[in-house]
């Protein structure tokens, strides 16, 4: 089995980055959990012992202080998870510009700020693992929802291109393809439907399972779906 001391989730919230908090946890593995505002992760950092990190991705000095932090505090993170994105909608011609160029900046941009500040602590260890959150729109540009499709395409290449250049270098780069909704208690599942969105547990269960592999079988690229999702 792989083991990790510290895992550091970049856009944490109540959804899959708690879930991912818990079983980190349990593992024994020191957690750090960042957030443009962190009000939202009282709960979850007295239920975990956690620590919660402000933290606007997309600005370089913020992301270095950030990885500074967590490092004085628990050592440079060997597990790293970026699970932020920003998602406006609209037929083409009524986007906002503005709202077009932040879903690009904060599902990528600030995805590539994530990665360089982490890669630049694993490599001397020559070791380490860089998840990627994916979605539905990472493979699939979806009508009036281009901006997202933008955003979350950049992400997949950019996790694609540090594979290929990290993983000569014990650096375990994967992006998860999450196809569909995820529950939640502002989405519960519909009783007529009730196997139709994501358990979040079950997604992080996968994550670790990634994150677990022997590197003579390591995967780059997993999607996770209810068996109810087309696709």
């Amino acid at each position: 089995m792989q083991s990790y001391k510290t895992a550091l989730i970049v856009g944490a919230g109540p959804g899959l980055s708690a879930s991912l908090a818990r079983l980190f946890t349990k593992q024994g593995i020191n957690v750090a959990l960042a957030a443009r505002s962190i009000d939202k992760l009282g709960a979850l950092t007295k239920e975990t012992g956690a620590t919660a990190f402000a933290c606007d991705a997309t600005q370089r000095d913020e992301v270095e202080e950030l990885f500074v932090a967590v490092e004085a505090a628990y050592g440079a993170p060997d597990a790293v998870v970026y699970n932020a994105s920003y998602r406006t909608r609209g037929p083409l011609l009524e986007l906002d510009p503005i709202e077009v160029a932040k879903s690009i900046e904060v599902s990528a941009f600030a995805g590539f700020l994530v990665a360089q500040a982490a890669v630049k602590r694993m490599l001397p260890a020559g070791y380490g693992a860089l998840m990627f959150t994916g979605a539905s729109a990472s493979v699939k540009g979806y009508a009036q929802s281009a901006p997202f499709a933008m955003g979350k395409f950049a992400l997949r290449g950019l996790a694609q291109s540090l594979a290929r250049e990290l993983s000569p270098r014990g650096i375990h780069v994967a992006h998860v393809v999450i196809d569909g909704g995820i529950r939640s208690e502002r989405r519960p599942p519909s009783p007529d439907r009730p196997d139709a969105l994501l358990d979040p547990d079950a997604i992080a269960a996968t994550y670790w399972a990634v994150m677990q592999q022997e590197r003579s079988a390591w995967s780059f690229e997993v999607d996770v779906r209810p068996w109810v999702e087309n696709f």
